[in-house]
């Protein structure tokens, strides 16, 4: 299928309705039928369960448990640097950021103040900053752990649409990421603020974080903020922050002059959670 018709078919789907199904599937305790169901999964996606901390597939209750499921003790190490890896994934892209231009995909920009839901006070703070867009694909962990240690001062929900966030749809969906549905979680750390962006998409039945739960659904027709106090919420690095319920993207804002990405680090590249991001930068690097 051209990657034309595949993004025509994004406009045209249902896709809050899929978005639903999906989600009221997922949860289901099917006994054989779940378990027969994640075998497939396994199987198609290649999955690899050895790094599970519960490899039997027959002892997931729902796909959901299977989905989110957590890694054995060891199976990711943290770097010894100051910013590692939050998820396992693949680069989408990654840069500095044009002032408020984030660069999506060939021919695509969108700007920070639309990404964090219209707050242009807290957009200002990361203009000529750094971002980093990470992709989770089926076949990976879909726990979201943190770069850094920091302290959780505001949690937004942005409504919004429910497109693939797969790269063929980045390419061909002008601001995609400015448009679907996510969670902004806004922190402060040792090298200043730092937001992480968790986007929905379709057949994401929910989004989750450590401090609140499940975020959506419901999906809520306008933006909520919610605000946290010192010491409110407070998660080191490494620390699981959030979870996708189906695969998804993380966004990553960092201010000016806060950190240098890895010399290997590069848009299609894969990644895993807990391997060097990057470095705090220095004055005159």
């Amino acid at each position: 299928m051209s990657e034309r018709l595949t993004v025509a078919l994004q406009y045209a789907l249902p896709k809050r309705l899929l978005t639903q199904l999906a989600g009221k599937l997922a949860g289901l305790e099917g006994g054989k039928a779940t378990t027969a169901v994640i075998r497939w999964f396994i199987k198609r996606y290649g999955v690899n369960m050895a790094e599970a901390a519960n490899a039997d597939p027959a002892s997931y209750a729902s796909f959901n448990e299977f989905f989110t499921r957590a890694l054995r003790a060891g199976a990711r190490p943290l770097d010894e640097v100051d910013f590692v890896c939050p998820v396992d994934g693949a680069i989408s892209q990654l840069g500095p950021i044009e002032f408020d231009q984030i660069f999506q995909a060939k021919g695509h920009f969108y700007s920070t103040t639309a990404l964090v839901g219209g707050d242009r006070a807290l957009a200002a703070r990361f203009e000529n900053g750094d971002f980093a867009t990470l992709y989770l694909s089926p076949r990976d962990y879909h726990r979201i752990h943190m770069p850094c240690a920091g302290q959780l001062t505001q949690m937004i929900y942005v409504p919004g649409e429910l497109f693939s966030v797969n790269p063929t749809t980045a390419r061909g969906v002008p601001g995609l990421f400015a448009r679907n549905e996510r969670v902004v979680c806004v922190f402060e750390g040792e090298f200043g603020p730092f937001v992480m962006v968790l986007v929905g998409a379709t057949i994401v039945g929910s989004m989750a974080t450590v401090w609140h739960g499940v975020v959506n659904p419901p999906r809520m027709p306008d933006i909520e903020k919610r605000t946290y106090g010192a010491g409110e919420i407070v998660l080191g690095q490494g620390d699981e922050m959030g979870r996708f319920l189906l695969g998804s993207t993380v966004v990553m804002l960092f201010p000016k002059h806060a950190l240098r990405f890895a010399s290997d680090w590069a848009a299609a590249r894969p990644v895993r959670m807990g391997e060097v991001m990057g470095l705090r930068r220095h004055v005159g690097d």
